[in-house]
């Protein structure tokens, strides 16, 4: 589905992308989309120079759910001293947290497509484990114990 959008930008920057065909919910759940991209991010990190790449010149980048993964990917990555170290990720409209489907970028956008609240809240769930008869409460937030609440709050809140 990315072909496209890869070689327009593998083109215009002049860069070697490489797309990673990895697993998809709900067949293949957490963690089988994460390692396939951590796998294949440290294969070719490790193999840069057999592919003519300058390894100081190394960037993640995901859209979506492949945004996730591109964080989850960098920040695994990043304590790692036996790799080149990423010069960047690039997250297009990632989704990173299942907190809180209330915040006010889910209330501003909730019905504007192509992921409209409850559908993201869905895609969230199947990806974590193939069961989506929680998802009003995932909506409502009360999936999340009221000390996790606080304790995160700091980080996820419409403050």
């Amino acid at each position: 589905s990315h072909e496209n959008i890869c070689r327009y930008i593998a083109r215009e920057s002049d860069s070697v992308v490489v797309s990673v065909g990895y697993r998809l919910a709900p067949e293949h759940k957490y963690p089988a989309a994460y390692e396939d991209c951590l796998n294949a991010t440290i294969h070719f990190m490790e193999n840069a120079e057999h592919y003519g790449v300058d390894p100081a010149n190394l960037t993640v980048c995901g859209d979506s759910a492949g945004g996730n993964l591109a964080a989850a990917v960098s920040q695994t990555l990043a304590g790692r001293s036996d790799l080149p170290k990423l010069r960047a990720q690039i997250l297009i409209y990632p989704g990173l947290q299942a907190l809180d489907f209330n915040l006010p970028s889910y209330q501003q956008n909730q019905g504007v497509p192509l992921l409209f609240r409850e559908r993201a809240a869905f895609f969230a769930l199947q990806y974590l484990n193939g069961d989506a008869s929680v998802l009003e409460e995932v909506l409502e937030g009360s999936h999340i114990a009221p000390d996790m609440r606080l304790k995160y709050r700091k980080w996820v809140s419409p403050d």
